[in-house]
């Protein structure tokens, strides 16, 4: 068919041909057939028979030879898909002789009308570069060229044929930056794996690490913390150079740019493209924003059980960095029957990683039912993060070590030997309260069969033999029957059980520790006969032995740290996350190291694109002023002014004049920190609402405050601030449609220059009012579009209503208002009721000492009211005092960084706090029910304090009023509920010498936590209950006294970390 004249018979057989390689089917012997057809007129024919010569061009060298002057015609062909064929087979031809023939066919193939002749040219780039590595340098000249197209099918494969090429030459990439940010999201899905990759890698090179400023806050609330008095003269003089070193931190345009147009592609259908993205935001982005990766990891997880391995990989290792942003999606990581057995074992760890104090409960309560499945290293799997849970969270390692000690009478070997594993390691923290343990573990011996579990529960005799004296020389007697039999870990472990018992209890033991020895020494492993002599010349010294048997006892008995339970993915983040190299843990071949962040940022101008000399025409240079200014009228105000004139350089044409526009709008941003990416999701939605406002505010306001004009000034180019002061004197002159328009036209210019700043710089400059109370229950999202506008006076969001103040400019205040307003600022202190808990037993804690807050001490309290604005917030009372000689003006609080699920809710900004004078505030904050605490910036007009509260766990609750009767009836709701006993602690303990009555008993609970006694017939039983303020879960305490001086305390909550803190505290009390 292959030999007939007859196109027709031509091309059946090449179909056929082509579908038995596509079936896998070796058609190598047809080549000498085929490679004749290369010359037909038909294309369809050519099509297929270049199709079969990519495929056996390697294989049949000399006979793809023999038709190279085909090919070469080929290339000249007017269809774009011979072309590109012909270039393919060329360059699949691995003989060195055709080098210089290859490397013109790129080069022309690189100016090649066709973009998918120029596609495959770059394909054909990593191939000639891998026979012949010498000609890298005219290769990289093509690169350049070809990265210089503009159109979306090339960009992908050049991208690839640089990173084979020459990864290391970033010069390239700097003028084609911004190109490829814009084109990226229509670029193929492989390209934008490739290209994004790139770019992680561009970025960590050219732009300053965004969390900069974070880990130099954390660092000095770290030396505040633990700095003694002694030092703090230090410090202050250290203080400049800190200052220097902690400028605000300004996001480069070009950076905002790669992150604003990769995060569409979070939404892709690809599993790949998605991955890419979560892996650049998590090595590049702000904190902040790195939680918008979240939902689109989990979505993944609904698809095939590969792509759900891969990405869960990724997630474990994510969640050791920053677990806050998956725990709103814990139920997504909840292990399904039909998971398979490595899917159930990381989502394990994933589980593992998010557990804290507020859902534990939850994820042992899961854990509970994994014990049960019949995947036997998915149980095991299981106990193991029981264990790990129990070192990480201190509160619940008592009733994790119960669960597991339960575990020890279940019938499956498998689950009982890797609960003693686990318990041996918890052991070891407090062994001397677990004496009862270790002996229920040695009964187990003669019943357990797997070797580690033996080996474990021997070492674990051995090491606390002084706990269990009587039963240890039993289980060496028993040990010492069957150690011909046993397995080589166990034979270790007998033999340094046999030597502890030898040393703390020669008498029993000699002789059986000489048999074991003697046992020993005619093992057949080397290593046991090894150990055996080296331990008998240890503990049974002779003339012979040397110093070290001296020594024995400290060599055996010496005291072992505790193991540290660590998740296996914990040093994982050193490989770039979505690379092979993560999955595997180890270096791959071609890996690529993600460069670390520069200390001061490159140059950015590299990024600029020349203008051509054309746009000197009058007409195009109008076209291009209209598109500068664009980015300031136009409707898009939810898109940053850096990064709209970035786009329109790159789009345009009009590079260095708008990118010197973004670099000064950029340089004139105070602060681009977390709260830009909450922000920029939210201003498509509300664009118009905040449009209107403006608009009635510039109405409003007959003079712009000076302070902001002055900002966008510095941060406008020369034309701007001419618009600025124009816009200004018309506000005082002209009429009041012309101020209209001239006020929002500058509104326009300052509000997009401002846009992407954070939310915390925003509050320093605009929230000047000295008081604005938010309405409570109020959206995270409402509340920062609020501090993005102008925030006059609104004082109808007071609850007790004073007299309406008339609307006034906010920097100018007339001295009779300003005290009107200081009074006003008192207004927190007359929101919370009056009823104040007697003095004695409120607590005043410090939050700032007056030395370190350069005279401005401040000291907090609980004050146990309920908190008017949110009933589920813990009020706290703040005291400011100024200590110094002048005024401190503008206190306020910033960055509010919380974990997750916590709320807070600020006290209005004190205007200026005199010389010598003191102020009390309010504010609200939502703990969560938990002890974390809530860190924050107190901020004056100068400085900026990092501090924060935290609770002790008495305080989240609030006192509950109960009969005796619904007391009891609450009790044994709590007993009987989900977990059976669990919602109940009780300890013993021995009163102090001053609780020598019910009073004191009553007062000194009291004054621990918030909670309300509850009426009693029993002289010897005091009762109490609460709720927590958060979630409203009850909180009940019994105090059971006990003739001589004894008593019971027990306490009742579904919250077990909760119940187990509040414990501590009141035994605490009640034991002084």
């Amino acid at each position: 068919m292959l030999d007939s004249n007859k196109d027709s018979l031509k091309l059946e057989a090449m179909k056929r041909i082509v579908a038995m390689i596509a079936r896998g089917k070796n058609a190598s012997d047809l080549f000498p057939a085929v490679v004749k057809n290369v010359a037909c007129k038909n294309i369809e024919v050519k099509k297929l028979v270049y199709v079969y010569l990519v495929r056996y061009a390697e294989e049949q060298q000399d006979l793809a030879l023999l038709s190279i002057s085909t090919f070469q015609r080929g290339l000249k062909d007017p269809n774009q898909l011979i072309r590109a064929s012909a270039l393919r087979v060329l360059s699949s031809i691995r003989v060195t002789i055709i080098v210089p023939i290859m490397m013109l066919a790129i080069k022309e193939a690189a100016s090649d009308m066709s973009p998918y002749v120029r596609k495959t040219a770059a394909h054909a780039i990593p191939k000639l570069h891998s026979l012949d590595p010498e000609q890298k340098d005219q290769l990289i000249e093509v690169i350049e060229k070809l990265l210089a197209d503009k159109t979306t099918l090339v960009a992908g494969s050049v991208v690839m044929a640089f990173e084979e090429v020459c990864p290391d030459r970033i010069d390239l990439i700097h003028k084609n930056y911004r190109k490829l940010c814009n084109l990226l999201i229509d670029v193929e899905e492989w390209g934008q794996v490739v290209i994004i990759n790139m770019l992680t890698r561009y970025a960590r090179t050219q732009f300053l690490n965004p969390n900069i400023n974070e880990s130099l806050l954390e660092e000095s609330s770290e030396k505040a913390f633990y700095a003694s008095d002694d030092e703090e003269d230090e410090d202050k003089k250290a203080e400049p150079a800190a200052l220097a070193k902690r400028k605000p931190y300004v996001m480069d345009p070009d950076h905002r740019l790669l992150l604003r147009n990769t995060k569409p592609l979070l939404q892709s259908r690809n599993a790949a493209v998605v991955m890419a993205v979560a892996q650049l935001y998590f090595h590049l982005a702000p904190k902040a924003e790195v939680g918008i990766i979240a939902k689109a990891l989990v979505r993944l997880m609904r698809s095939h059980s590969e792509v759900q391995y891969v990405v869960l990989q990724n997630v474990a290792t994510m969640t050791i960095k920053r677990r806050g942003m998956f725990e709103p999606y814990l139920k997504s990581f909840y292990i399904r029957s039909t998971d398979p057995t490595q899917i159930k074992i990381l989502k394990l760890e994933v589980l593992t990683n998010l557990a804290n104090e507020t859902n534990i409960s939850t994820i042992l309560r899961e854990f509970q039912t994994y014990i049960k499945s019949m995947d036997k290293d998915f149980v095991a799997a299981s106990i193991q993060a029981i264990g790990r849970c129990a070192t990480n969270i201190g509160e619940v390692r008592d009733t994790c070590l119960n669960g597991l000690v339960q575990l020890l009478s279940n019938r499956d070997e498998l689950v009982v030997a890797e609960s003693v594993v686990v318990i041996k390691k918890l052991l070891q923290m407090q062994p001397e309260q677990h004496s009862d343990i270790i002996k229920h573990m040695a009964k187990l011996i003669d019943n357990i069969q797997v070797p580690m579990a033996r080996a474990s529960i021997l070492w674990l005799i051995g090491e606390y033999c002084e706990h269990v004296p009587k039963i240890a020389p039993d289980v060496l007697r028993k040990m010492a029957k069957t150690f011909t039999n046993e397995e080589d870990i166990v034979k270790l472990q007998i033999i340094n059980l046999a030597a502890k018992l030898y040393l703390t209890n020669s008498k029993q033991t000699k002789l059986l520790t000489q048999y074991v020895l003697n046992l020993a020494k005619y093992d057949q492993n080397y290593d046991i006969r090894d150990r055996a002599r080296f331990i008998r010349q240890l503990i049974v010294p002779t003339d012979k032995s040397g110093a070290l048997s001296k020594y024995a006892k400290k060599l055996f008995l010496a005291l072992k740290p505790a193991p540290v339970l660590e998740s296996p993915f914990k040093d994982r983040d050193h490989f770039q996350l979505g690379s092979l190299s993560h999955l595997l843990n180890a270096k791959a071949g071609g890996y690529q190291e993600l460069p670390d962040w520069p200390e001061s940022a490159p140059d950015p101008s590299v990024r600029n694109v020349e203008i051509p000399d054309w746009s000197k025409c009058t007409s195009r240079k109008d076209r291009k002023e209209k598109k500068v200014e664009k980015p300031f009228y136009s409707d898009s105000e939810g898109e940053s002014g850096p990064t709209e004139s970035a786009d329109s350089e790159s789009d345009s044409g009009s590079g260095s004049e708008s990118a010197s526009a973004s670099d000064d709008s950029g340089s004139g941003s105070e602060s681009e920190d977390s709260g830009e990416e909450s922000e920029s999701e939210e201003e498509e939605e509300d664009e118009e609402v905040e449009k209107k406002k403006r608009k009635k505010l510039d109405k409003t306001k007959p003079k712009k405050p000076v302070e902001e004009s002055a900002e966008s000034d510095q941060s406008s180019g020369a034309e701007d601030r001419k618009r600025v002061r124009k816009a200004v004197k018309n506000q005082k002159s002209a009429s009041e449609s012309e101020s209209e328009s001239e006020s929002s036209e500058s509104e326009d210019e300052s509000e997009e220059e401002s846009e992407e700043e954070s939310e915390s710089d925003t509050d320093v400059r605009k929230k000047k009012a000295p008081v604005s109370k938010q309405p409570p229950k109020q959206s995270k999202k409402e509340s920062k579009k609020e501090t993005q506008e102008m925030s006059l006076l609104d004082l109808d969001d007071f609850e007790p209503s004073p007299a309406s103040a008339p609307v006034t400019p906010v920097n100018f205040l007339s001295s009779s208002l300003v005290s009107d307003l200081e009074g006003l600022s008192l207004t927190d202190t007359i929101l919370a009721p009056t009823t104040i808990a007697p003095s004695g037993l409120i607590k005043m804690y410090e939050l700032l000492h007056r030395i370190k807050g350069e005279g401005l001490g401040v000291e907090y309290c609980f004050s146990r009211q309920p908190f008017s604005p949110d009933p589920n917030m813990v009020a706290v009372q703040i005291q400011f005092t100024n200590s110094t000689n002048a005024e401190t003006k503008n206190l306020h609080i910033e960055d509010p960084r919380l974990q997750y699920g916590m709320r807070i809710r600020e006290f209005a900004e004190i205007d200026v706090l005199a010389a010598g004078e003191s102020v009390t505030v309010v504010m609200g904050i939502d703990f969560c029910d938990s002890t974390q605490a809530a860190n924050f910036q107190l901020c004056t007009h100068t400085r900026k304090f990092f501090v924060s509260i935290q609770p002790p766990v008495g305080e989240l609750m609030t006192a509950a009023f109960l009969t005796e009767n619904d007391f009891k009836k609450e009790q044994e709701n709590l007993l009987n509920g989900k977990l059976m006993g669990m919602n109940e602690i009780s300890e013993k303990l021995t009163l102090g010498d001053k609780c020598v009555n019910e009073h004191v008993i009553v007062e000194r609970v009291t004054a621990t936590a918030n909670l309300s006694r509850v009426p009693c017939g029993s002289d010897k039983e005091c009762r109490f209950a609460g709720k927590t303020v958060s979630s409203g879960c009850l909180v009940l305490v019994t105090v059971t006294t006990k003739d001589g001086g004894g008593a019971q305390l027990t306490v009742n909550c579904e919250k077990m970390v909760i119940g187990t803190m509040l414990v501590k505290d009141i035994l605490q009390a009640l034991s002084q």
